[in-house]
């Protein structure tokens, strides 16, 4: 399966996002999704608005974007927790399939 990457996602090198590449569990000690730590269970997955790499919760980024992403300024997508233009939970139609989704409607 192709995983697209998000349309806010931060490309550096043309390839992966690297902001996806970047980001790391709270506790700093693996990448995200993959902790060992405590937060294990919290934090391998995530759900509802994310950041734009997809896979840190939103205004949770640990990646270099941290600064602009953990933070709201203006109008808000309806989740109240990205900008308008950046929505990353379900209520964004074109953030596409997600790791893992299955289209069964035939929309896409």
């Amino acid at each position: 399966m192709v995983v697209n990457p998000p349309p806010t996602c931060c490309k550096k090198t043309g390839g992966d996002c690297t902001c996806a590449q970047q980001a790391r569990c709270s506790c700093g000690q693996k990448e995200a999704l993959n902790c060992t730590c405590d937060r294990a269970p919290l934090e391998n997955k995530v759900e509802g608005a994310r950041c734009s790499c997809l896979r840190r919760p939103a205004q949770q980024c640990t990646c270099e974007r941290a600064a602009e992403e953990n933070t709201v300024t203006g109008d808000s997508c309806e989740c109240g927790l990205r900008e308008a233009e950046a929505c990353t939970c379900e209520k964004n139609s074109n953030m596409g399939l997600r790791e893992g989704e299955v289209d069964f409607t035939g929309k896409v």
